[in-house]
């Protein structure tokens, strides 16, 4: 893997580009961007924050975000935010860590819902999903609209390329991905968990 460059600091403004001249000078949205490139902003503060304390991003892009095919659920039906629909047990649950895949398996196929409390519709909540992933996801990218992706590895590294740049994450170290941007993880086979069990383990 390449050696990345961060832009450290949270709450931090930063700029970007991958060909000079992208950004478009002294204004967020103008009627024409740079290399015909279409604006868009992505805002992590509800509307109704004062300007000063919003958190966006804005981001050029090649094509609009609304350009793309129909979305469909995916078959396995191991990845899911349904938790109403069987009451959790009293009793203490443990859970054996996932095989490591034989056949390719990319982080899509590979995700395997654990826990979870609220949901979409009453808009908070938290998911605890499990992966197992030894492939590249060719072709295919994630994107959560309800809420952001912490990813913690246990076993492998892991290289996540996203629309805000390009992240490497081994044992060790998290990523954290906000809501409503694209990723993929296109790295060398990986093993791990979104949160740590209690005994102070990821699996």
């Amino acid at each position: 893997m390449s050696t990345l460059e961060y832009q450290s600091g949270f709450a931090n403004e930063f700029a970007s580009e991958a060909l000079p001249g992208a950004l478009p000078a002294g204004q967020n949205s103008p009627q024409r961007c740079p290399y015909g490139l279409y604006a868009e902003q992505l805002s992590g503060t509800a509307f109704t924050a004062p300007r000063a304390s919003n958190r966006r991003s804005w981001l050029y892009r090649i094509r609009p975000a609304a350009v793309h095919g129909a979305f469909s659920l995916i078959e396995t039906g191991a990845f899911h935010n349904r938790f109403a629909e069987q009451a959790a047990p009293p009793d203490q649950l443990r859970w054996n860590p996932q095989e490591i895949p034989v056949k390719p398996r990319d982080f899509i196929d590979g995700l395997f819902t654990m826990a979870g409390n609220g949901g979409p519709a009453a808009q908070t909540g938290v998911a605890i999903h499990l992966y197992a992933a030894n492939a590249d996801m060719d072709g295919r990218y994630f994107y959560n609209a309800d809420g952001e992706m912490l990813i913690v590895p246990q076993q492998g590294r892991l290289r996540i390329a996203t629309e805000l740049g390009v992240l490497e994450v081994e044992p060790q170290e998290i990523a954290l991905i906000p809501r409503g941007i694209r990723w993929r993880r296109n790295a060398l086979a990986g093993f791990g968990a979104d949160r740590c069990q209690r005994t102070g383990q990821c699996a």
